[in-house]
């Protein structure tokens, strides 16, 4: 079968992931689902003109900067998706329709109309696959060095919801599933600064939490997934800004938390 052999991701295509600062001495991991734009060559544009690759369904617009500057605040590493959220969305669970969006915030995505089984299976092995099992690899090695990691997940969202005009108005938004440790602790601090704070808005990790749900919760690890509204993170004084907030945050978070015995 001639279809199965072109592979997705030719060699001067970027990687699935990218791992920053895999050294640090931090006791966290940084992860970025939505990091990237970049779409494979072999799939020219998705059919969409640049305007729309660069808006907010394409990717989390100011997220990719903040994680770089957390990742050097507190000498942890990260790791980045390498690809689109169009291509398909590393933090959905694998066979999720909205993983491969045919519509995205009212937007038709051409080329993710009838993908074969084949075509969507590439695109899982080469890169949603790769950026999972490196997640899975810096967890084991701060395993193997005998650390109980955080993980925080660096997220933004539209300050209005495309699809209803609803206003969003959180300043930030902390999203969690069954394991709320490291949130509750969180949203006090937020508040406390005086922020507008989403519990589990603008959207619920019940629904939307595949990668913690697959590296922190399954595994009892805390983990804070931050949201953080578009407009605020947009420019780069403001990036340094909400990563200080965050950095702030999750020190007194961890401090918190290994305060308290497990239980």
């Amino acid at each position: 079968m001639s279809h199965h052999a072109g592979a997705l991701l030719g060699q001067d295509d970027p990687a699935p992931f990218e791992v920053l600062n895999e050294n640090g001495k931090g006791h966290s991991l940084f992860v970025c689902d939505h990091a990237s734009r970049a779409i494979p060559k072999s799939l020219g544009t998705l059919g969409l003109p640049e305007e729309e690759r660069k808006r907010h369904i394409g990717w989390d617009i100011g997220a990719r900067k903040v994680t770089e500057i957390l990742v050097e605040r507190f000498d942890c590493p990260a790791v980045l998706g390498g690809y689109s959220r169009l291509v398909i969305d590393c933090n959905r669970q694998l066979w999720d329709p909205t993983g491969m969006p045919e519509i995205a915030d009212q937007t038709v995505v051409p080329g993710n109309k009838n993908v074969s089984p084949s075509e969507h299976m590439k695109r899982i092995r080469e890169i949603f696959l790769p950026y999972h099992w490196a997640i899975e690899e810096q967890i084991a090695t701060f395993h193997a060095h005998k650390i109980a990691p955080a993980l925080i997940a660096i997220h933004s969202f539209t300050p209005v919801m495309g699809s209803t005009g609803e206003q969003r108005p959180w300043d930030v938004g902390l999203l969690y599933n069954q394991d709320d440790r490291a949130a509750r602790i969180a949203i006090d601090l937020f508040e406390g600064m005086g922020f507008t704070v989403g519990d589990n808005q603008p959207y619920s990790g019940k629904q939307l939490n595949a990668t913690m749900d697959r590296h922190a919760e399954a595994n009892g690890i805390p983990y804070l997934t931050i949201e953080l509204r578009q407009d605020l993170v947009s420019r780069k004084s403001h990036q340094a800004v909400w990563a200080d907030r965050i950095a702030q945050v999750a020190q007194q978070v961890q401090a918190a938390l290994s305060a308290t015995p497990e239980t």
